[in-house]
């Protein structure tokens, strides 16, 4: 499981404050390093969620296109798939 966008970015909010009130200069030099590598999970983590979100998309509208619409027969039923269906015409619907 990987870390959210939001869980980073706080994570580097918390290790930026650490480095501005740490006495100890080896406290602050490590809390500016986790800072940095929490930034760099962050776009990471910013990059994977639009990936994960452009993919729904794409499932979704793939989804949508492979639906059969109510109005058009379905092939599979047919014991004659190679011939299909008449198409329907003006005069049988009236």
């Amino acid at each position: 499981m990987f870390p959210s966008a939001i869980l980073c970015r706080e994570q580097e909010t918390i290790q930026r404050q650490r480095a501005a009130t740490a006495s100890l200069e080896n406290v602050r030099l490590i809390a500016e390093r986790a800072a940095a590598a929490w930034s760099l999970e962050a776009r990471a983590a910013d990059d994977r969620e639009a990936r994960h979100k452009r993919v729904r998309e794409i499932r979704a509208t793939n989804a949508a296109q492979a639906a059969p619409f109510p109005d058009q027969p379905d092939r599979w039923v047919s014991e004659n798939p190679d011939r299909g269906f008449p198409a329907p015409s003006a005069a049988s619907t009236s």
